[in-house]
């Protein structure tokens, strides 16, 4: 007998279906978040930077309106303490190594000679440091390049004041002396001359005065190939040093021009020499070398020791960096001074124009253990080339 409930009775209990539980979310990830808080902190630093520069110019501004000065637009330096020996009085360091060269050192467009010219400049303004020291380490390199370089150490040391000192012009004057490391040749030593004092080691390489000029012919291997340039020209050597033409086409009056612009060159060079090296024993007297009278014989492109540089009058004395050092702190009559370094600084700029840099990304580099010219043709170059480069 079925039984059911009572009429009017409450409903049966109906048992819920058994809920399951709800799946875990996935974790976010925070990678991008970290990714976007890194890039504010960039945006916040660029923009602070903007400020601070944009109020220094409207100071700037204020105290009357002129165009900015190249500094301003150049490299960037701090000073690096290279040996501290708790002094006033400082001598500044600046390293000249490898090609001396007019083509860019970084992405902000700097050359060598812009950073030179920077070092330079912030040695003149600081009135601690009291001497400078050219530490040259060069194969020699562009003509240009050279002479600018040049042509800035001969202006650092006609600046002074008004002082007695032993400066005959009565003006207290920053020496620079030049340190010959491995290499200083051609090139290295067009911008070694002008210095008050030159130091180079016994082994040093030096010397090679002379200029170069060089390029390639390639119309013999495409004659070879069945390959004829057509030139079209409005004069008769417009193209001189083309690499086209046989050695046949070339009229002697063309070899008589480039040479003779090869000869000026040269005694540009030597004239470099004759007054760097005037001035110098002017100041040195007999505590240093004059040129000797028959220097220029071997002035012929040769290369020499340190000792033979130091019986012909080019260099001083014989020493390393140390009596560099000895020498700088006698002529500017100072003591165990501090030795520093201007060093290129990097901001936020350098580094976001770095992740920037497309064009040289792939850019593969083989280091074969030597660094080898890279000469243009139809350059003038003061650099020595050993052999097999």
């Amino acid at each position: 007998m079925d039984s059911y409930p009572p009429a009017g009775g409450p409903p049966p209990l109906i048992t819920p279906p058994p809920i399951a539980p709800l799946p875990p979310l996935p974790r976010k990830r925070r990678g991008w978040m970290v990714a976007a808080l890194i890039l504010m902190v960039l945006l916040a630093i660029s923009v602070f930077t903007n400020f601070v520069q944009l109020v220094s110019h409207a100071l700037t501004f204020h105290r009357g309106f002129h165009a900015l000065d190249a500094r301003e637009v150049g490299p960037t330096l701090e000073e690096c303490i290279l040996e501290n020996n708790h002094s006033h009085n400082k001598i500044a360091v600046i390293p000249v190594e490898g090609i001396i060269t007019s083509q860019s050192m970084d992405d902000s467009g700097n050359t060598m000679v812009d950073v030179i010219k920077a070092e330079l400049d912030s040695a003149q303004a600081d009135d601690s440091v009291k001497a400078v020291i050219l530490k040259v380490n060069s194969p020699g390199g562009e003509v240009m390049a050279a002479d600018e370089i040049n042509k800035a150490i001969v202006a650092f040391q006609s600046q002074g004041r008004n002082e007695p000192n032993d400066d005959p012009g009565g003006r207290r004057v920053k020496p620079v002396i030049c340190s010959m490391g491995t290499l200083a040749a051609s090139g290295g030593y067009y911008i070694s001359a002008p210095c008050r004092w030159v130091v180079a080691n016994e082994l040093t390489l030096t010397g090679s005065i002379g200029v170069i000029m060089e390029g390639f012919n390639y119309r013999g291997l495409m004659d070879k190939v069945g390959v004829e340039p057509v030139v079209y020209k409005s004069g008769r050597f417009k193209d001189m040093l083309s690499p086209f033409r046989s050695t046949n086409e070339i009229p002697p009056e063309e070899h008589a021009m480039v040479q003779n612009l090869i000869n000026d060159t040269y005694d540009k060079f030597k004239s470099v020499v004759e007054q760097g090296r005037a001035s110098a024993h002017l100041l040195n007297q007999d505590q240093g070398r004059e040129l000797a009278a028959d220097w220029v014989k071997d002035a012929d492109g040769r290369v020499l020791s340190g000792r033979q540089a130091l019986d012909l009058g080019l260099v001083d004395e014989l020493g390393d960096f140390d009596a560099a050092v000895d020498r700088a702190e006698k002529i500017a009559h100072i003591t165990n001074a501090n030795l520093v370094e201007y060093r290129q600084k990097y901001d936020i700029s350098n580094f976001l124009s770095m992740l920037g840099e497309s064009s040289r990304a792939n850019v593969v580099k083989l280091d074969v253990g030597i660094d080898l010219p890279r000469l243009q043709a139809g350059c003038l170059y003061f650099l020595w080339q050993p052999p097999g480069d």
